[in-house]
């Protein structure tokens, strides 16, 4: 009969670790789930994840059905294990080894091992556990209800509030981090495009725009023929039209409707050319890039003149511009975009004075500036001070310039190293 029963309580002791072993693991397997692919297969009606959402929505109940499980079985346990031993060996074994004994049992096969192996696959552990929490969570709603209220109270006596709950938003430089942790799930193409879409809100118009004196429109001031020479030879889809200086904007002509001011004789028409030009669109040019985007959509246009707090036109934006911001440079005209930075090999790069800050940082991975002057000729201007001669040195942080031509009070070329990377070199 001895034997019997001591049979039963090993059998139950075991049982006992099994179940201590459960809750372990359930614990840190729920804790471990990752909350997106969590909300990701709720949405895809996954039953497990379903009920694993359910249980996560009150964290706090959770693990105090958990602990209340767990610590419940290894009570048992440690006075069953105490019986064991002491119908095998005494009492002073029980009190000396049996806790030893006791805490190495528990500790390998009811902690440690099913808490490690829900840490590496949390999902393959909580998704069943949660079919035996949740009824669980339910039976005993009044006790977890209860010690959860005493614990809530002792925690806001130390000014900690568990109704303060986050909502586990995530905020744009951790998902730039998950963007880039993404691995080969997400293509690295995607995830550069990704991050630029999430860089939009970090730059205006101002900074991507093509300068005042970069814009190529037609002044009808000019004679017919030289209208007309642009006109045969336009290289995009729009085109200003202004009259006399580019303040005066009269309109947008599209490329398409350019026949149509040209008459059977192959004279300029300049009334129907008044008529073909479309109204312009203006934008502040501390606008986001984000907004403009959107605002481009919204309102159905493909180019707006940037103009300054006084009115007064500084630049111009595309579509395009935004989208390769985004995508990368890709071209629609009739020939190819001039490249502003040159590799000279040695790491110094010849740069031209009209390449933006903004396009400088990224394609040289520098971190000049870019809070004020959008330009490398405006960079270099300020921190002179003075509209210099050619081959005039200056060091701004860590990047060396030497400005190489200079024509009409602005800086045309200069060479460009980092000092870091040269002394690296040698």
């Amino acid at each position: 009969m001895d034997q019997l029963s001591l049979e039963l309580l090993f059998a139950i002791l075991g049982i006992l670790i099994i179940l201590s072993a459960f809750f372990s693991s359930s614990e840190t397997g729920m804790m471990s789930l990752n909350r997106y692919r969590l909300k990701h297969l709720s949405k895809t009606k996954h039953k497990g994840a379903r009920r694993a959402s359910w249980l996560l929505k009150k964290p706090d109940k959770l693990i105090s059905l958990i602990l209340i499980g767990n610590n419940l079985v290894n009570f048992i346990a440690a006075a069953l294990f105490t019986v064991i031993v002491t119908r095998l060996y005494g009492e002073a074994a029980a009190v000396v080894a049996g806790p030893i004994v006791m805490t190495l049992i528990f500790l390998i096969f009811a902690e440690i091992t099913p808490k490690t192996i829900a840490a590496f696959y949390p999902e393959k552990i909580a998704f069943p556990a949660s079919y035996i929490l949740k009824p669980l969570f339910k039976i005993l709603f009044p006790v977890v209800w209860l010690i959860n209220n005493i614990t809530n109270n002792l925690l806001k006596i130390v000014g900690i509030d568990t109704s303060n709950i986050s909502n586990e938003q995530l905020n744009p430089d951790e998902l730039r981090t998950i963007v880039g942790e993404a691995g080969p799930h997400i293509p690295q193409r995607h995830q550069g495009m990704l991050l630029n879409i999430l860089d939009l809100e970090e730059a205006t118009v101002e900074d991507i725009m093509i300068p005042r004196n970069e814009i190529i429109g037609i002044d009808l001031d000019h004679n017919d023929e030289s209208i007309l020479q642009q006109l045969r030879s336009l290289d995009f889809t729009r085109i200003p039209v202004y009259q006399e200086d580019i303040n005066n904007i009269v309109g947008i002509l599209h490329q398409r409707n350019a026949s149509r001011v040209i008459d059977e004789n192959g004279n300029l028409h300049r009334d129907a050319l008044l008529i073909e030009i479309k109204e312009p669109y203006f934008t502040p040019e501390a606008t986001p890039l984000h907004t403009q985007l959107l605002n481009f959509q919204q309102q159905k246009h493909r180019m707006g003149l940037v103009v300054d707090e006084y009115g007064v036109i500084q630049g111009l934006i595309t579509l395009e511009d935004i989208l390769e911001e985004i995508v990368g440079e890709f071209t629609s005209n009739m020939e190819d975009s001039s490249v502003d930075i040159h590799s000279q090999g040695d790491n110094t790069f010849i740069i031209d004075g009209t390449a933006t800050i903004r396009d400088i940082n990224k394609t040289l991975t520098w971190e000049l500036p870019a809070e004020g002057p959008k330009t490398l000729n405006g960079l270099l201007l300020e921190h002179l001070e003075s509209f210099p001669d050619a081959s005039v040195g200056i060091q701004i942080d860590n990047y060396c310039f030497e400005i190489l031509t200079v024509k009409g009070n602005i800086i045309q070329t200069a060479k460009a190293y980092c000092v870091d990377k040269a002394t690296e070199e040698t």
